[in-house]
């Protein structure tokens, strides 16, 4: 008598054509937050504790003093540097010219499937008419950032390209001590 499992590889998947397959989202594993250079006051205290013989924050294994996050942000990476760099980023993977899995880390899920999506269709469309990939060229007009509550930054880019001008809107949150973009649109 034949088994089951025969049977059941000849049968062939249910895939709509139509809708792009997205891929899973390569494992990540978690980094320690990046540690900000040392505030020169705090080097005046820590030289003055160690003139009384304290040793307040010195690691043991490095011999020197444990970095700390400056006063005025919870969070070490610049938001305004990063949203910049991700929207330059957004708009070379939409063209073509760089790959998905480079923002994986600065985008949530949804994110990275909208923006799978729009990969797959805009490669389409370049197969379609018969145009090749092009690395596009345009400047940043400006950025605007706003911070609605505490660990949330939207902001919106404008960039410059040669035939037209777009806004990229961006909502980055906190998440692990590092900002993630939750949303991306390219208007």
């Amino acid at each position: 008598m034949p088994s089951n499992n025969h049977a059941l590889a000849l049968v062939e998947p249910l895939v709509d054509p139509l809708v792009p397959e997205t891929p899973s989202r390569p494992h990540l594993r978690p980094v320690p937050p990046l540690e900000s250079a040392p505030r020169p006051s705090d080097d005046v205290a820590h030289d003055a504790a160690a003139d009384a013989g304290a040793s307040d924050d010195v690691t043991p294994a490095a011999g020197r003093r444990a970095n700390r996050a400056p006063a005025s942000s919870p969070f070490p990476d610049d938001p305004a540097l990063l949203v910049e760099n991700l929207v330059r980023c957004v708009v070379e993977i939409l063209a073509g010219a760089r790959d998905l899995d480079q923002v994986s880390r600065w985008v949530t899920e949804d994110v990275y499937r909208t923006l799978h999506t729009r990969v797959v269709l805009a490669a389409r469309a370049r197969s379609a008419h018969g145009t090749r990939v092009q690395r596009p060229a345009f400047t940043v007009g400006g950025i605007r950032l706003s911070s609605p509550v505490e660990g949330v930054v939207e902001a919106v880019v404008v960039l410059h390209g040669r035939a037209r001008s777009r806004a990229v809107a961006v909502r980055l949150e906190t998440y692990d001590r590092r900002w993630r973009a939750t949303a991306v649109h390219v208007l």
